[in-house]
């Protein structure tokens, strides 16, 4: 009983929200017929900035899904588990996404879901993104999203990663601990690590991808799709999309009530971090933004350090689908 009310609520504070567009149903969706599937599987994986997934549930069910399952993967896992079809649907950073498309994964990138959530914290002794020359900088290993991303974001200043930057692997620990510890110089922090850190006064940021240029200009994280389930069922993509997408404009209008529904469902340990992310990361530019851009922009930036072969007309015409999402930008106008 407790869980029913609980789910009671939330969807009643949606309905709240209904005044901004934010679960309207759209006039075309009688037209639209159901879904042909009503089973769908989201990959899930930890991180306050993927609330949109999460506050999606009830919207997915009220979009005709009556099973909705969320499939436990680590985050280097998700695309490879999309392609693989263990999982429909997931939020993955669009330099994974692109890479994938490259190596000919069957994904297909469907939709922008929100700018930011990547902060490059460091230690006293770097002020800027050039400083990292010589410096040690922690990921969890060569290939990760944090090297190809920290790789991309110094070649931007000029430096050669491969030579200038001291990379450490280091199993034994997470990087945020080994950055306490003082035997890393920098990494990349995703929520909720730089919360706690400002929190502890530890460290500094240097780059905040959700307000410096030119990252805070691209979405960093996108929808992707099982290419096969994307082409064997239009509506049920199309209201998995509608579904994820009013809960970011919800993640946008109410974070305090989106942070307290991941809080409630277990999905994070502190309010106040929630709070803060959802807060801060721009989860209302789906509509403005042109998603098509991040692609080219993120596949440019990775055929110059030698991460990818295409050229970003090939990665866009091989790996991206975006009628669904011109649709819901018609229907789903603010």
């Amino acid at each position: 009983m407790p869980m029913m009310q609980t789910r009671r609520r939330f969807l009643a504070t949606l309905s709240l929200a209904g005044a901004a567009g934010l679960v309207r149903a759209p006039p075309v969706l009688a037209a639209e017929g159901p879904p042909e599937i009503t089973s769908v599987r989201i990959v899930k994986i930890p991180g306050d900035c993927q609330a949109p997934i999460h506050i999606a549930e009830e919207l997915l069910h009220t979009e005709g899904f009556a099973d909705v399952r969320y499939v436990d993967r680590p985050g280097n896992a998700l695309p490879e588990t999309i392609a693989r079809g263990e999982a429909d649907f997931g939020l993955a950073f669009a330099t994974d996404s692109v890479s994938m498309i490259d190596r000919g994964i069957a994904i297909t990138v469907l939709s922008g879901v929100h700018v930011g959530c990547i902060e490059l914290f460091a230690n006293e002794g770097v002020g800027s993104i050039g400083d990292l020359k010589g410096k040690r900088v922690g990921i969890p290993g060569f290939g990760t999203s944090p090297h190809v991303l920290i790789t991309v974001i110094a070649a931007q200043v000029g430096l050669d990663p491969s030579k200038d930057i001291r990379w450490v692997v280091d199993p034994s620990a997470t990087q945020k601990q080994l950055f306490i510890e003082g035997k890393i110089d920098a990494f990349l922090g995703l929520p909720p690590d730089p919360q706690e850190l400002r929190a502890r006064q530890v460290g500094r940021v240097v780059l905040n991808s959700a307000v410096d240029r030119p990252w805070s200009q691209y979405f960093c994280c996108v929808l992707i799709g099982n290419r096969e389930f994307v082409g064997r069922n239009p509506v049920a993509t199309k209201r998995t999309m509608r579904a994820i997408l009013k809960a970011a404009d919800f993640c946008a209008a109410d974070p305090a009530r989106a942070a307290q529904r991941l809080v409630d469902r277990g999905l994070t340990p502190r309010y106040d971090y929630a709070l803060q992310t959802l807060s801060e990361l721009p989860y209302d530019k789906w509509r403005e933004y042109d998603h098509e851009d991040t692609i080219r922009f993120c596949a440019l930036r990775l055929h110059e350090v030698g991460f990818i072969k295409s050229s970003p007309q090939k990665i866009i015409a091989a790996g991206t689908d975006w009628r669904f999402l011109n649709e819901l930008k018609r229907e789903l106008k603010a």
